[in-house]
This record gives C-alpha cells, structure tokens and sequence, in this order.
C-alpha cells in the first residue's frame, strides 16, 4: 500500500497539470507565470497545450475574457496572454491592469495593422505577437514583456514612432485645433475601437461608402494620414479639455500663512 507520502493532492479545476520535471528551470531561472484568456475554447486549450512544455513557461491556467478578471485576481500571473483577434476584446484587457499588482498583458493573434498597434499601445500592452507566431516566438515576447522591452516589426516601430512625433506636434500646436461634427466625433471613436468601415457602417446603419467619405473628411481636417493617428488626435483633444475643465471646477485652495 502506498504510503501518505507518496499521495499525489488533489488538481484544482482551475490550475492546468504542472510541467514535466524535464522543463522546470533551474532555480536560477524563474519561471513565467501565464494565463491564456479568449473567448474561443479551442484557441485557449490549444495555446496553453503548446506553451505547457516550453522551457520558462508555466500555464497556471485559461479562462474565457469575461471571467479574465476574476481568475487574474485568483491566480496573480506574471502575464496574461489574451486573444486579441477581435478588436472589442481590448476592453477586457484594459480592465485587467486595474488589478494590484496588475500583471503584464501581452496580446496575441495580432494582424499588426497600423490601427491595431496604436490601439493596444494606448491601452498599455506590454507586448503582442503576430497571427504568424511560432511558440519560440511567444516565448521571447513573454519574457521581453517582463523585462519592460517590445519586440515589434520595424514597420510596427516605425508607426509607433510616428505616432509619438505626431502626439509631440499636437502638444506643440496647443488644445486649438479644426472641429470634427458629431458624426465625425462618432466615427473616430469606433476607429480607436479597432472597427473596419464595413462594421462601422453597420453599427450606425449606413453605407460603407458614406463611412469612407466621413474618414477622408476627418484625415484631411486633422492632416494625419492614417485612421488611428486621427483617433489619437481626438483622445490628445478630449484629455486637455476634461484637464481644462477639472482645473476650473477645483481651483487650487490657498495655503494658510502661519503667523
């Protein structure tokens, strides 16, 4: 009879199988600790089974984006790898940095798009991997993550790049600027939402073409070139006027002279 000793403990439901001995780091190499978030059951399965192996990588387990938050402040990973294969997914992400300590969010299935890379760069992910990435590939993201570094294509970092000249010339220029109607206003924020014109024009119930012509419009007031550089400029805009306004509605108190 086996001894009480040698009795494996009970699985949580929620922790996947802890690696094989044969890919446990040593001790001076830590281990990262990830939780693999999407919507989509296969992709979540499948990621953590192709992750399970790999040398400093611990799946400590995956869980679908609305249920993200809860097993975030369950589990505290070191990073969670989410699906961002579909653009509204960002705002589960967002919430996740809420969390104290908040983990690193890294997003994979990344078509890298010049819009896409803005988008998750406001949100404040720490790293992506492509929709091509190899497991090695992830590996290395996760890891740069960690270490507060990006790996990124140079034409990701060229847009980057652009975009931080771009935000530096509006500081520049002052909170004076051309002024986008209500339909515009509308429109760039669906853009900074990730949305095609196609979803943009069935959200709002018109033609795709009417959407097109809206985006030229904006491109061509705000003298950007691209859909996410013109849905910066309105978040640049929007922050300086709810700052103006915050210091006009909570004027500094005086100090007290002491006599």
């Amino acid at each position: 009879m086996a001894s009480a000793k040698n009795a494996l403990p009970p699985k949580s439901k929620d922790r996947l199988p802890d690696p094989p001995a044969a890919s446990v780091c040593s001790p001076a190499c830590d281990l990262l600790r990830v939780l693999v978030a999407s919507e989509v059951r296969l992709f979540r399965v499948g990621i953590a089974a192709v992750l399970e192996p790999l040398d400093r990588v611990r799946v400590v387990g995956t869980t679908d984006l609305l249920q993200a938050s809860a097993k975030t402040a369950q589990l505290e990973p070191d990073i969670v790898l989410f699906d961002a294969t579909r653009p509204a997914n960002l705002e589960h992400a967002k919430r996740l940095m809420d969390h104290a300590p908040a983990p690193k969010v890294v997003a994979f299935g990344v078509a890298e798009g010049d819009s896409e890379i803005v988008a998750l760069a406001a949100a404040g992910i720490a790293g992506y991997t492509p929709d091509d990435a190899a497991p090695e590939d992830v590996v290395a993201v996760l890891a740069s993550a960690m270490r507060d570094e990006l790996v990124c294509s140079p034409r990701a970092a060229a847009t980057l790049s652009h975009q931080v000249a771009l935000l530096s010339r509006n500081r520049q220029a002052g909170p004076s600027g051309p002024t986008l109607s209500k339909r515009e206003l509308e429109i760039t924020g669906l853009i900074d939402r990730g949305f095609s014109n196609k979803h943009i024009a069935r959200l709002l119930g018109i033609q795709a073409t009417t959407v097109k012509n809206h985006v030229h419009n904006i491109l061509d007031k705000l003298k950007v070139h691209r859909r996410g550089e013109a849905a910066a400029c309105i978040r640049t805009d929007l922050r300086k006027q709810r700052s103006a306004r915050a210091s006009v509605a909570t004027p500094r108190r005086r100090r007290q002279r002491v006599l």
